[in-house]
């Protein structure tokens, strides 16, 4: 029971105006599209096995030789201590937010299995729970950045993971040739560490960054992680980092952050940032 308690505090719970209430998927979905809106973004399905994602994209006229994909977090997996929720997506999709905030270049949105687009025959709770990063997921994922490639006239990549997002874009990089960058924020990029310090269940069935062998050397990494952050910890991404050897992945601990708040807020200068080296 402790486990369950413990896994539900985690969850990315927030009502507003300290409404008890949760949003049903529906306004949830309302709330991601009254998001992307001003910008002219819109939601579209993609198709992929086994699971169709949701995207947000601009207009159809943007056209990049390089696209940056932000991936959603795990949204809202648990509803209870001992209850998986019945739909995982996001109350607030921060992943949303961040490509929003984007001050240059062109950006799209994927959600992850099953938020917005519930596919009844293979959406099982497992997919937002134990098995969030597998290899399913991982696959679909890349099914629908190959579109978006298309879609967009792209030939390059640069991956952006919020929370267990971050997961998902580092087997996505491990497993193509044209990611040239990776950048994790509030990164869940090893989940057994972050399992044994929550002392959780394990995510049996799901693959774990960590396992894999580093990235190719042509691929940099910039891994954002908050000081105040209880979920995801700090020294777990520096503890991820400390493996590779040459090249070792730039980790920033930001002061104040946690593990929602201020990534939004400064976002452009940190996307300058990252985008400024080589």
């Amino acid at each position: 029971m402790q486990k369950r308690l413990t896994l539900w505090l985690l969850a990315p719970l927030l009502f507003s105006g300290g409404c008890a209430t949760v949003p049903s998927p529906a306004e949830r979905s309302t709330h991601a599209q009254a998001l992307a809106a001003p910008r002219g973004w819109t939601m579209q399905t993609i198709p992929a096995s086994p699971f169709p994602l949701a995207a947000f994209l601009p207009p159809a006229s943007t056209q990049a030789s390089e696209l940056t994909l932000y991936l959603e977090g795990d949204g809202m997996a648990w509803t209870g201590p001992a209850h998986p929720s019945a739909d995982p997506t996001p109350i607030d999709p921060l992943a949303l937010r961040l490509a929003l905030a984007q001050p240059a270049g062109a950006a799209a949105y994927l959600g992850r299995p099953c938020q917005y687009v519930f596919a009844a025959d293979t959406c099982e709770e497992s997919f937002w729970t134990s098995r969030r990063f597998a290899p399913e997921v991982v696959s679909a994922t890349s099914q629908a950045i190959d579109a978006l490639k298309v879609r967009f006239g792209a030939r390059q990549l640069t991956l952006v993971g919020y929370s267990g997002g971050a997961a998902v874009a580092m087997l996505v990089a491990a497993r193509r040739t044209d990611v040239v960058r990776v950048v994790s924020v509030a990164g869940n990029l090893d989940h057994r560490a972050w399992t044994r310090l929550h002392q959780l269940d394990p995510l049996n069935g799901s693959l774990n960054p960590a396992d894999d062998a580093p990235l190719p050397r042509r691929m940099s990494q910039w891994h954002f992680a908050g000081e105040k952050d209880d979920v995801i910890p700090p020294r777990l991404a520096l503890d991820f980092a400390a493996r590779h050897v040459e090249p070792r992945p730039s980790v920033q601990v930001m002061a104040g952050f946690d593990h929602r708040c201020c990534w939004v807020d400064a976002w452009p200068r940190l996307w300058k940032q990252v985008t400024s080296q080589p």
